[in-house]
């Protein structure tokens, strides 16, 4: 059996709807990544995006840390390695970044258990409370 020398083996293009359908992310999403700097995509000679084959990945992980509660800016901060590895280990340069993540959602969460807390009185006291 005849075999291509790697160097010769044709890589993977992934038009932005074949993309799309691989990891779930919606067409505009992966535009908005795009946009953003976050992927990379070269114009075929119809106008369409192609994509390389390891932007599966990206797209992957780019969910998954925007599934944690960062945002595109927060991402496009990260280091390259973040994105290209599909469920890669945080980097310590990161490190600060995810605790301030955390910390503002802690922020989100005592918030909403002190509106909980307010409902509950004004539903079962059938005014509602002073602010605290």
């Amino acid at each position: 059996m005849n075999r291509m020398p790697a160097h010769e083996l044709p890589t993977i293009v992934l038009t932005i709807g074949e993309l799309s359908q691989r990891t779930g992310a919606s067409v505009r999403s992966i535009r908005h990544y795009d946009e953003h700097g976050l992927l990379a995509s070269v114009r075929a000679s119809n106008g369409y995006r192609m994509f390389p084959g390891k932007a599966v990945a990206q797209v992957r992980q780019i969910q998954r840390m925007i599934a944690t509660g960062f945002t595109i800016e927060d991402i496009r901060g990260f280091p390259d390695c973040m994105l290209l590895i599909e469920g890669a280990r945080s980097c310590d340069q990161i490190t600060d970044v995810q605790r301030q993540r955390l910390a503002a959602i802690d922020r989100q969460i005592a918030d909403l258990e002190r509106r909980r807390t307010r409902l509950i009185k004004t539903l079962s006291e059938g005014a509602v409370p002073p602010v605290d």
